[in-house]
């Protein structure tokens, strides 16, 4: 019997836009907050303070009022075609991972037809029918989510270049009177996997997600304003900040076990993890627990690339964009090596936790 080749899905060419405003805590100073509907009765410096101690982030990025989502996508999906040095029109699918559409500065409305995929598509000229491109909304594991789909649409014979992109403005869906958006900010980032045939497993080897929407299903939702006096009508972001964290810190680890079990190796295999940038308290928390789950008391060294200090949460870009630059030496102390393994894993609105382990 001759030896049989295995498809693959392998990272071909990765690109990232992050917006050029930087906006520091102290953007924050003049902010009037709100909770239980009274304004907050604390020094709005030791919030900020005491903000940044929790979450880690001191700076966060907004696109400019002339950007869309779908503007800073293109940018970012073109990098990555650059990057891979491909034809775009050879590109089966775009898969676009985002959750609130287009909404255009000093609005609160969102725009999703059509698809921000074929926004893209259609920005990029690329003229191929062939190349499908519809939208995935996932919450923040969302681009994770579509490169689990990329995946499947490759090892199906269906497709052999896919691309998947994260990008989120959240700038213009958070409520100016809620201390959690300051969390939240805006970026883009684009991964184009390809097919690969090869006996030895490489690129995506296991996957894991679940969704816990019976139980916790509100604890990111949309909302009114915090502001009692607002009458807009307006729905901002929203999350229950408290109990997300015991959320994630709980049952992350435990989907990441599995995705690394069903990928048949150790959890001492893996060098890098790409942690969706969510909040670094949290995502310390969950990394120590998943390491406990295999009797191990320490996490090692160089292990977690982080960007959420200077970039913040742009929800489903956090972990291309992160990708991107690490792949680009551009995170300090960080560099992937041929064969090495690495974890990529999300939590967010649904709620969704995902990971899968890839071979470089």
């Amino acid at each position: 019997m001759s030896n049989k080749t295995t498809i693959h899905s392998v990272i071909k060419g990765t690109g990232s836009y992050i917006p050029e405003n930087v906006i520091s805590g102290d953007s924050f100073l003049n902010s009037t907050f709100y909770d239980n509907g009274l304004p907050l009765d604390k020094d709005i410096a030791e919030v900020i303070k005491k903000f940044t101690e929790i979450t880690e982030i001191q700076e966060r990025r907004y696109v400019s009022d002339g950007s869309l989502n779908s503007d800073i996508a293109t940018i970012a999906a073109q990098r990555a075609i650059e990057d891979a040095g491909i034809d775009k029109e050879t590109l089966d699918h775009i898969i676009f991972c985002h959750n609130f559409g287009d909404i255009s500065a000093g609005s609160n409305r969102m725009d999703i037809l059509p698809a921000l995929a074929a926004k893209v598509k259609q920005a990029l000229a690329i003229e191929n029918p062939d190349c499908v491109a519809y939208d995935i909304i996932f919450g923040c594991p969302g681009w994770v989510q579509g490169t689990i789909q990329a995946n499947y649409l490759i090892q199906s014979g269906d497709a052999k270049r896919v691309m998947v992109i994260g990008s989120e403005t959240l700038s213009r869906i958070i409520d100016p009177h809620d201390r959690d958006s300051m969390i939240f900010s805006d970026g883009a980032g684009a991964v184009i996997f390809e097919v690969k045939e090869s006996e030895e497993p490489t690129g995506i080897i296991a996957h894991k997600t679940q969704t816990y929407a019976a139980s916790y299903g509100s604890l990111l939702v949309m909302g009114k304003s915090n502001n009692p006096a607002e009458s807009n009508g307006n729905t901002y972001l929203k999350m229950n900040g408290r109990k997300l964290y015991e959320f994630a810190v709980l049952n992350v680890p435990q989907v990441v076990k599995k995705a690394i079990d069903n990928a048949g190796i150790s959890i001492e295999d893996i060098k890098t993890v790409f942690i969706h940038q969510a909040n670094g308290k949290m995502d310390h928390a969950i990394m120590k627990r998943l390491f406990k789950l295999y009797n191990l008391d320490s996490v090692p060294e160089n292990l977690v690339p982080m960007t959420i200090s200077w970039l913040g949460n742009s929800s489903v870009a956090t972990i291309p964009t992160l990708l991107d630059l690490v792949l680009k030496n551009k995170v300090e102390g960080y560099e992937i090596k041929k064969d090495e393994y690495a974890v990529f894993a999300s939590v967010g609105a649904g709620m969704h936790i995902n990971a899968f382990i890839y071979k470089f």
